[in-house]
């Protein structure tokens, strides 16, 4: 605020005041910009974020994925290399398509147990209610093996 000398009156000052003082943007840019910035970006890595995840929940939740599962699961070649117990990794890679009656399934599954990692391989076509497997083994990462799951069918 300006000295008041005498001259004038204090209402033909105030004016000057407003002139003087920051414009919004001058006070508020330092948060804006982040936020402007950040905001739209996480909102976009959380909306891709629930697209995997559904996707994936999608996939896991098949039958020949958890028909896949289990009999790598039960398995004693892969048990003798991966050891006890085997999980399952987070990101299944493939493409499932599954109508009424039909399916078919082209999976990448990663798993893995105390001594080591393997993927198992599965491409299946469904009719009924059933998976019917063309290819279903795990390959070993460490020794570079092959488990066929299938057992001669």
């Amino acid at each position: 605020m300006l000295p008041f000398d005498g001259e004038g009156s204090r209402e033909d000052f105030q004016h000057v005041d407003q002139l003087v003082q920051p414009s919004w943007w001058s006070r508020n840019w330092k948060w804006v910009v982040p936020v402007g910035i950040g905001a739209p970006i996480l909102v976009c890595g959380g909306f891709i974020t629930l697209v995997i995840a559904l996707v994936t929940g999608l996939m896991k939740s098949s039958g020949a994925y958890q028909e896949a599962l289990a009999a790598a699961q039960g398995d004693r070649a892969v048990v003798a290399a991966l050891g006890t117990p085997i999980e399952e990794g987070f990101m299944v890679t493939g493409n499932i398509e599954v109508g009424s009656g039909w399916g078919h399934a082209d999976l990448a599954i990663p798993i893995s147990g105390p001594m080591g990692k393997a993927t198992i391989y599965v491409e299946a076509e469904k009719s009924g209610d059933d998976w019917y497997y063309s290819t279903l083994g795990v390959a070993v990462h460490e020794t570079d093996g092959w488990i066929d799951l299938l057992g001669g069918q």
